[in-house]
């Protein structure tokens, strides 16, 4: 077979931008899944949307054995949970959102009209507050400043408890091979899955099976839209992608975390909810076709969606393919152009190695 080439066009670039920038934060998917759907049309032939928002592209829909590749499409985000008399807003996480990383970040409020309200993370000056021990930035603490004086200026903004908060931070290409922004995790695996899609059109790869790209929603808040997907689509095979941690930068732990690195591949799970024999088809094809990769020991879960496909409709063969990510959860997420490239290459070349009816059973 011969080797994958033309993978990140300057058509699929422009696609991952406006992908990245466009917020999508849990429970309020639909803008980012209608620019992944809208990318995603070509390459299919048909697709459907559930009841909260999880989107999948169909290939061959006529065919009973039914194998998905998967990402998520939430970003992590925050509630507006309380107004002060004095105008200044408290929150809520909306997923695994990190109080550290808030103070003098500019956010985006968004209103139920549609508007974006401009705001900002206040924080006080570093000359009061230096004796201060007790200014650790905590949820307690951390509240947005939206330029208003009292409550009744920031209600008439539009602005209530239960809007959603997102950072307005943009994608940027950091020294030619680093994808850099919010949002990567995990809006990088939608992009990578549609990748695979396009690529299989586009060298016109017939598959003996019916293939379901799917984009999930609400990872970041327990692996739900996952779970309702595995259990309405009854999938054979399921090939999940996130993102993992690269352990290189200061302040990590090698021995508690393990020891991978951006730009040295895809990281491979070694997990309960992990299949066996769906892992060695993808070792396999990474050997074969000299695709880096790191291996990776999880205790009990991945915390992924491979999770809650593994474990629906009495076992769902899955496996999972992350991608190594720096700065998870901040707005400098950071991902090797050579680490995306290869998840994209090792999903294709894995289809291309399951039969119809594939039988991935232990014992016969």
């Amino acid at each position: 077979m011969a080797e994958l080439t033309n993978i990140i066009t300057e058509d699929a670039f422009n696609f991952l931008e406006k992908y990245i920038n466009t917020p999508s934060p849990t429970c309020f998917e639909w803008t980012g899944q209608k620019v992944w759907l809208d990318y995603l049309k070509p390459y299919i032939d048909t697709y459907e949307v559930d009841n909260y928002g999880s989107v999948y592209g169909v290939i061959n829909p006529d065919a009973e054995y039914k194998v998905v590749i998967e990402a998520h499409a939430d970003e992590i985000a925050w509630f507006v949970n309380y107004i002060t008399e004095d105008g200044f807003i408290y929150v809520k996480k909306n997923g695994g959102s990190d109080p550290q990383i808030a103070p003098s970040k500019r956010v985006h409020i968004h209103t139920r009209d549609g508007r974006k309200i401009d705001a900002f993370f206040g924080w006080p000056a570093t000359h009061i507050r230096k004796h201060d021990r007790d200014t650790v930035p905590t949820l307690e603490k951390i509240f947005i400043d939206c330029g208003c004086r009292n409550k009744k200026e920031v209600e008439a903004l539009g602005i209530h408890v239960g809007c959603v908060v997102t950072y307005p931070d943009e994608l940027m290409v950091l020294n030619k091979d680093y994808y850099v922004g919010r949002a990567l995790d995990n809006r990088m695996g939608g992009f990578m899955i549609a990748q695979v899609a396009r690529l299989l059109k586009e060298n016109k790869q017939k598959l003996p099976y019916g293939l379901y790209i799917v984009n999930a929603v609400q990872e970041e808040v327990g692996l739900r839209g996952a779970k309702m997907i595995a259990e309405s689509l009854k999938p054979d095979v399921a090939i999940c992608t996130d993102v993992g941690h690269d352990t290189t930068t200061p302040m990590l732990n090698k021995v508690l975390h393990g020891d991978f690195r951006i730009g040295k591949g895809p990281q491979l799970a070694y997990a309960p909810s992990v299949h066996n024999k769906l892992l060695d088809i993808i070792i396999g094809e990474a050997e074969k076709y000299n695709i880096p990769f790191q291996r990776e020991a999880n205790y009990r879960s991945t915390g992924t969606d491979t999770d809650s496909f593994a474990y629906a409709n009495g076992g769902i063969v899955s496996a999972l393919i992350s991608l190594p990510l720096r700065y998870m959860h901040t707005t400098v997420e950071t991902a090797h152009k050579d680490d995306v490239e290869n998840v994209i290459r090792l999903i294709y070349y894995t289809l291309l190695q399951i039969e119809n009816n594939h039988d991935f059973k232990y014992l016969k």
